[in-house]
């Protein structure tokens, strides 16, 4: 590690699903400040998901400031800045004035289940595997693209002219960032398209084709780590900072893991759920009901990662608030639930937005059964977080048979992994142990260990590796036969959903 002697500090970007977040990182490696700004979801129609551009980017100002102001941080002290990013969200604008052409379509969105059928019925699902590491499915950004040229009128000619620009929410941060100087992704964002060739990382021209997407719409795909441009124009920070590293959320949350060896593993509690495991320096196999994607680009190396992605995860507990009125606040949901020892037969299935991994049934909807006349609300609330653990001890439970390796210990992070109750209940339902860090907020931390690195205030993994630290570490409490007993008692109830 380097030893300045003026203090660097590095602004992490965290524009996530339902707020932005920022966080200011000592070159100590030490968060001094972390601030969030929600953010309106708009619902078109049921099953559609949309943002204001204009939103995520007044709020990722706001967060920014917030975080420098908390940490009494000087803008004109920033080393680096680190951006990570919701990362199927797919963004159209304008080439010349930067103006959105449409709300951003976020990644939840289902609007193109039909589209993606017809791909599946055309029998196109094997090549868009062999070649992208992703399966079919509304989740990513490569229809999202289609439907957008499909459906506003003019969009398709502008897009073959070149007058659009395309991006997931990194591209579009990072073009106003530079006043709009670049229009770049990085190759973990790229891998999120359906467009890219997850063994070259360019755009690949077969898989835009049978999308329907012009080149011209693309932006330029760059490593992980490494100065992409320098800020210019940007409220409340000076020009010329680098923007030193771009990523995808959970590949953010598996660096700020320091989930740095093959094999090892996280799971971030967000919106959703998101369980990554570094499969490192060739493509991961296929394997049912998972996807691969890049890792991180640094230094021309690229590292894969194996990864199988549930919708709902800490949304339902939003639900629980907003749609039902059970908790008054998010944070209740634990005290709720420690109401009853168990869920007394109610059982929840997260499929609010379809079901993501393993099955990709876009059609899918939520579902509670096992209700009685002694259903309480508080049996609802263990029933929604169980459901939450569930749902991810499958997901391991996929990866494990397919690589024919068992997973002894997984990180946790995220907003819901501050919840004792819920990783008590991942530990017993995936017989792993949770290993909690001292920092949940890994996503930022990842984004600003990846830009330190980008700028040289770390030089390599290593120094990562004696910064992160462990908060608690929560023990698989149940026998095996009674765990294999609940996960076929979920996977009869995600049948009916």
């Amino acid at each position: 590690m380097i030893s300045w002697a003026v203090p660097s500090y590095i602004l992490a970007l965290d524009q996530g699903t339902t707020g932005s977040a920022a966080a200011v990182m000592d070159d100590a490696g030490a968060v001094r400040a972390h601030a969030k700004r929600e953010f309106r979801q708009i619902f078109p129609k049921p099953g559609w998901v949309e943002h204001d551009p204009a939103d995520i980017w007044r709020s990722t100002l706001e967060a920014a400031a917030r975080a420098l102001a908390a940490a009494k941080v000087s803008p004109a002290r920033l080393a680096a800045i680190g951006i990570a990013n919701q990362r199927e969200t797919t963004l159209l604008w304008n080439r010349r004035t930067g103006a959105p052409v449409h709300n951003a379509i976020v990644w939840q969105d289902r609007r193109t289940a039909e589209f993606c059928a017809k791909l599946k019925k055309a029998g196109h699902e094997a090549r868009v595997r062999s070649r992208s590491g992703l399966v079919i499915d509304p989740y990513f950004s490569g229809t999202k693209i289609r439907w957008l040229l499909d459906h506003v009128p003019g969009l398709r000619a502008r897009a073959k002219s070149g007058a659009l620009a395309f991006g997931t929410v990194d591209s579009y941060l990072l073009w106003r960032l530079t006043g709009g100087a670049l229009h770049a992704t990085d190759a973990t964002n790229a891998s999120r398209t359906m467009l890219m060739n997850l063994k070259t990382l360019a755009w690949d021209d077969e898989l835009c084709d049978i999308l329907g997407v012009p080149r011209a719409l693309l932006p330029e795909i760059c490593p992980t780590i490494g100065i992409l441009g320098r800020t210019k124009g940007v409220p409340g920070l000076p020009d010329g900072i680098p923007i030193a590293a771009m990523a995808g959320d959970q590949q953010a949350a598996l660096f700020g893991q320091a989930c740095f060896e093959p094999g090892s593993a996280k799971c971030t509690f967000g919106t959703g759920s998101f369980l990554l495991m570094n499969a490192g320096a060739k493509v991961p196999p296929a394997i049912p009901g998972c996807v691969a994607t890049v890792a991180w680009l640094w230094k021309e190396q690229t590292t894969y990662a194996l990864e199988g992605s549930a919708f709902i995860c800490g949304a339902a507990v939003q639900w629980l608030r907003d749609g039902l009125g059970v908790i008054a606040s998010s944070a209740e949901v634990e005290a709720l639930a420690r109401g009853v020892p168990d869920a007394g037969g109610v059982q929840f299935v997260p499929a609010l937005t379809g079901l993501g991994a393993p099955h990709w049934r876009p059609e899918a909807r939520g579902l509670i059964t096992g209700l009685t006349r002694g259903s309480t609300k508080a049996h609802l609330a263990r029933a929604v977080l169980e459901g939450m653990a569930l749902q991810n001890a499958e997901l391991l439970s996929a990866m494990e048979k397919g690589l024919k390796r068992r997973v002894r210990s997984l990180k946790v992070d995220g907003g819901a992994a501050t919840d004792d109750l819920l990783m008590q209940l991942q530990a017993d339902y995936s017989g792993a142990r949770c290993v909690r860090p001292r920092v949940t907020e890994t996503t930022a931390a990842g984004a600003a260990f990846m830009a330190g690195l980008g700028v040289g205030l770390w030089k390599t993994t290593a120094d990562i590796e004696t910064v992160w630290k462990k908060d608690r570490e929560f023990v698989p409490s149940c026998s095996k036969p009674e765990r294999i007993r609940r996960l076929r008692r979920w996977q009869d109830a995600v049948a009916k959903a």
